[in-house]
């Protein structure tokens, strides 16, 4: 499996295509620039097979309805937060005034609890990690050893919980108890920034240390 960091809009939120050797691939966070996005797609030969959230803040979901249109694909959210997507109120973007107002359509598909979802060729085990926002979920992929971490984990950082429905602690308990966990060589795909592994931010991440 291939990965792809694609920092989307003003924010330079993280756009991940994972593809696998057959061009099939997920995407997650398309967060602007749809153009961009669908070049990069194009480019490579890729197959979008669905868009899958990490959380409904307006800067991961600002390319949602023009990616899904045209490639006609579904769209997976949790179930926390999927009546954000139309909601510029829940979604963020009124508040932050970055570009337009974000008022896509609703998911397709809602995820409930922790399972195992397989979409198309891939596999993959979702975590809820809440604190950055109350339906933040993490995607691990373990036979690639990675997981997809949005908002929830960064290098050297954590996400905010300064928003609505953010608490720093549920963060704190979500980052220990769901990625920590994961093998120190784990490859963490976070929402913003360079990516990491599991092993770095247990031994260097100034927020986790003394917890």
């Amino acid at each position: 499996m291939e990965w792809n960091q694609i920092p989307l809009g003003p924010l330079q939120t993280n756009c991940y295509v994972l593809s696998n050797e057959n061009k099939a691939c997920l995407i997650f966070d398309p967060g602007e620039e749809s153009a961009k996005l669908s070049s990069f797609l194009k480019q490579k030969g890729l197959k979008p097979l669905a868009i899958v959230l990490t959380h409904a803040h307006f800067d991961h979901i600002g390319a949602v309805d023009d990616i899904r249109e045209e490639f006609g694909i579904p769209v997976y959210i949790h179930e926390k937060e999927a009546e954000w997507l139309p909601d510029p109120a829940l979604n963020g973007s009124h508040l932050f005034k970055v570009g337009k107002l974000i008022k896509a359509k609703p998911a397709d598909h809602i995820i409930t609890g922790e399972k195992e979802l397989s979409i198309g060729e891939f596999t993959f085990t979702i975590f809820e990690t809440p604190g950055h926002s109350p339906g933040s979920i993490s995607l691990y992929f373990k036979d690639a050893e990675l997981v997809v971490a949005g908002d929830a984990l960064f290098n050297g950082s954590i996400g905010r919980t300064d928003l609505p429905g953010g608490n720093h602690q549920q963060l704190l308990d979500s980052i220990h108890a769901k990625l920590l966990t994961l093998p120190e060589e784990t490859e963490v795909l976070p929402g913003h920034g360079p990516a990491t592994t599991v092993g770095q931010e247990m031994d260097s991440n100034p927020f986790l240390n003394g917890f």
